[in-house]
């Protein structure tokens, strides 16, 4: 192995992480500081930050300059076994914390395995997928790396730890990258969107926009746009407005009729008018968008099972407020409402250090971890905010350049995984901050007070970082 280059280092990345770790610090104390001023007590989470602060920065320095690249992909199956196994193991002996037990407890210090499991699934990841013969287009690769994904997003929602296992769902791009096809990250969209419509709406409404988009996807499978799309535009009106019209002049039996009995019939019309089409002409594009549609079916009518049987109460709750089904601004909605007062009470350019009311006098539940944004927002306000976006988008953007200029496919791959994390991390804990997502509990990269976030982060960069200057020596 050829000696190694230092200044091929990303010393953008470096800057990044360094101004996040210590202005995450700030906020901390600010957040957390009494009117008596900086105590050293490990009670304090100032001090104890400053612990993890240190402490990773000295695994930072081990990464680069002790631990040769060509550890990761020689340990992926067995660092992804371990974790998976403390995964497990966290949820029969963790310890609870607002809810969720997915904490080992070590005297004052705790470890969320979760956090690490991140690190393991993306080496696996790039192991598996830089294989010379990997293909997404072969159901047994497809398989391997779907149950890679599952196992470990299945034990984290076992702890109700649902904001770390959303992120799993951002490997999806990764996975895309390396040739999977975009109809599944579309599928995916749909489903939320269905899900979304079902609640707000009805499953009737759910089943009009679901014939009305394969009517449409029909039409340009056929090469018949200029026929398909006015008669889908025909049908989907008519069945919209027939509930009402039979109320209006059907005898009075029809009229009791509820949606989901209308609903039923029309899923049952829709779905023999697409099989008989598909039985004539017999097509493998409509094969699949009979089978679309079908699924469609099957999860707008478990929407309200799942919502209702699967989902715990304050999540059932979390999103009926996020939707407008419900308002409880003193309630389930009071951590979102009193973040966006605090934000909204920074203004352009903040109340400086030390100023925010809302920060300073425990409005805000969470406020040094997961509503850490709302701390920045209200002290710093606009311009602050901003700011840490760029430097989030820039470290994001650098991650993504260094990773595609490798032919290195697990270099390439595992860069990709480290920006993927970090993009959903930020962008889930931010719309989380501001109302636009449900409270579901998930750190903000760096800033965030917690040492296993702090130190797993801090891992998964640093990897990649020195996987990016070792190959370049090459």
């Amino acid at each position: 192995m050829p000696e190694l280059n230092y200044k091929k280092l990303d010393w953008v990345v470096i800057g990044c992480y360094l101004l996040l770790i210590f202005f995450g610090w700030m906020n901390i104390f600010s957040s957390s500081v009494s009117e008596e001023g900086f105590v050293f007590s490990l009670k304090e989470k100032y001090v104890m930050d400053l612990i993890w602060m240190g402490s990773a920065l000295a695994i930072a320095i081990l990464i680069l300059f002790v631990i040769p690249s060509r550890v990761y992909p020689a340990v992926s199956w067995p660092f992804y076994g371990l974790m998976v196994l403390l995964l497990v193991a966290v949820a029969f002996v963790g310890v609870e914390v607002n809810g969720s037990k997915s904490w080992f407890a070590i005297g004052p210090f705790r470890l969320q395995p979760a956090e690490f499991s991140k690190i393991s699934t993306s080496v696996l990841l790039a192991y598996l997928m830089s294989k010379y013969d990997f293909r997404f287009s072969n159901p047994r690769d497809f398989l391997r790396i779907a149950v890679v994904l599952a196992i470990p997003m299945l034990a984290i929602l076992l702890e109700k730890e649902t904001g770390s296992a959303l992120v799993y769902l951002g490997f999806l791009l990764v996975c895309y990258r390396e040739g999977m096809t975009g109809w599944i990250l579309v599928a995916g969209l749909l489903a939320i969107g269905f899900f979304i419509l079902t609640l707000v709406g009805s499953s009737l409404v759910a089943i009009i926009v679901l014939a009305g988009l394969t009517g449409v996807a029909a039409s340009f499978y056929s090469h018949r746009q200029m026929v398909g799309i006015p008669l889908t535009a025909v049908a989907v009106t008519a069945l919209a407005f027939l509930p009402r019209l039979t109320r209006l002049e059907s005898p009075a039996i029809l009229s009791r009729f509820e949606p989901d009995v209308w609903a039923a019939a029309v899923t049952g019309l829709l779905a023999a008018v697409l099989a008989a089409v598909w039985w004539l002409r017999r097509q493998r594009a409509l094969r699949n968008l009979m089978l679309g549609f079908l699924a469609g079916l099957v999860l707008i009518f478990s929407v309200e099972f799942v919502f209702e049987h699967v989902l715990k109460d304050h999540q059932r709750a979390r999103i009926e407020v996020l939707l407008g089904i419900k308002d409880d601004p003193m309630g389930v909605g009071y951590n979102v409402h009193q973040s966006l007062v605090a934000i909204g009470s920074g203004g352009f350019a903040g109340k400086g250090f030390l100023g925010g009311t809302q920060t300073r006098f425990d409005f805000v539940p969470e406020q040094s971890t997961d509503f850490i944004f709302c701390t920045i927002g209200e002290e710093w306000g606009f311009l602050g905010t901003l700011a840490v976006i760029i430097v989030y988008l820039v470290m994001i953007l650098r991650l993504i350049r260094d990773a595609e200029r490798h032919k290195d496919g697990f270099v390439r791959i595992y860069g990709w995984c480290v920006a993927v994390c970090l993009l959903m991390h930020v962008f889930i804990n931010v719309c989380m901050t501001i109302g636009l997502m449900p409270v579901i509990g998930i750190p903000l990269p760096l800033l965030s007070y917690g040492g296993s976030s702090l130190w797993a982060f801090t891992i998964l960069l640093f990897i990649f970082l020195r996987l990016d200057m070792e190959k370049q020596s090459y």
